[in-house]
């Protein structure tokens, strides 16, 4: 049983599982007291967070993986920037295959992108596509992230690509995002589940979204217990286009429907993913899935064209593979925003908190 397969797995065990799930539990209750006792230090006053003169906004979830907050963050500092604020959007860049020396990195001006995926990750250039007219940065500071958004941009509401965890800067705003289809999965923190911290964080939430929902049972029940006073909303992954990797022009989505496909992407969750293409009448007759932020080589796709003819990835492995590392087989990507529930109610809710 691997670990990620664990954090899906029923609660009624064999007493072989749960006991060579014992070493994880270990591991995950240290883990959890850790993250209790770093949110604890900034909320006792013993560790002071940084504050911006501009807004500051968080965009994180609780379960690690694709929970929605990367589209939701574009999705939020678009819908933001078409009101008129002068935001910024900032990632830590996880993934990047160099570091720049520069601790703080444009990805995008707003205008044009000026920067690689091996310095910048894929993450802020998939921001960067998603939301045009706003500048991406990239630094592990992200109060010094907001200094520069700050001072070349004149940034009044920076926006955090996966923040909830970030303590060392304030934030005037916490949103928390859910896959509907996971929810807290077991229930445990990392290492025997898929949470980043306990449950009882998402007091500080002043948002929560779910994804692609709605929650199990549960999960909704444990949801309300732990934050009953942040405002609800709901939203969804939708198709929005179709390519070829090697170039050329887009293809129309119902290309997928009733063709049988296989499944590359590097994501914590590729569920979602398969769901997605399913959704669009595709057969899934093959995967090849790899850790988050998978650094693809030429020797990862080396069998693809015998396993199937047609495949399908993200945009986020997209930015990180060569059209001519693919041989015997075509290579789509698959365009995925989302779309969230009366959206001018959701803006004019963050708006007004953000004054």
């Amino acid at each position: 049983m691997t670990v990620r397969a664990s954090w899906l797995e029923s609660r009624e065990q064999t007493p072989a599982q749960a006991l060579a799930l014992l070493p994880l539990a270990a591991v995950a209750v240290l883990y959890g007291a850790g993250a209790r006792l770093h949110r604890a230090l900034y909320r006792s006053g013993a560790l002071r967070p940084a504050r911006l003169a501009n807004r500051v906004v968080s965009v994180g979830n609780l379960v690690t993986g694709g929970t929605g907050k990367t589209p939701l963050a574009a999705w939020l500092a678009t819908r933001l920037h078409g009101r008129g604020h002068k935001v910024v959007l900032a990632s830590r860049g996880y993934g990047r295959a160099r570091r720049s020396d520069e601790p703080v990195l444009v990805v995008s001006d707003g205008r044009f992108v000026r920067s690689r995926v091996e310095v910048a990750g894929d993450e802020p250039m998939v921001l960067a596509a998603h939301a045009p007219g706003v500048p991406v940065l990239v630094g592990r500071d992200r109060a010094l992230v907001g200094l520069r958004a700050l001072s070349a941009f004149g940034a009044d509401v920076l926006v955090l690509d996966d923040g909830f965890q970030h303590h060392a800067l304030h934030c005037d705003l916490d949103i928390v995002t859910f896959d509907g289809s996971l929810g807290f999965g077991n229930g445990w923190v990392l290492p025997r589940g898929p949470l980043r911290e306990p449950p009882a964080a998402l007091r500080r939430a002043d948002a929560v979204g779910v994804v692609d929902g709605p929650l199990a049972p549960g999960d909704a029940e444990r949801l309300e217990r732990h934050s009953p006073a942040a405002q609800r909303f709901d939203a969804r992954r939708v198709p929005l286009a179709l390519r070829p990797l090697a170039g050329g022009p887009g293809m129309a989505l119902d290309t997928l429907e009733g063709a049988d496909v296989g499944l590359l992407a590097g994501l914590a969750g590729p569920a979602s993913f398969r769901r997605t293409l399913e959704g669009l009448g595709a057969r899934v007759v093959a995967e090849l899935t790899f850790r988050d932020h998978h650094r693809y080589r030429e020797r990862d796709l080396r069998d693809l064209g015998r396993r199937a003819r047609l495949w399908v990835t993200t945009e986020k492995d997209a930015v990180k593979i060569l059209p001519s590392w693919v041989r015997g087989a075509e290579l789509l990507v698959l365009s995925i925003v989302l779309e969230v529930e009366a959206p001018e109610r959701f803006i004019d809710w963050v708006e007004a908190r953000l004054r």
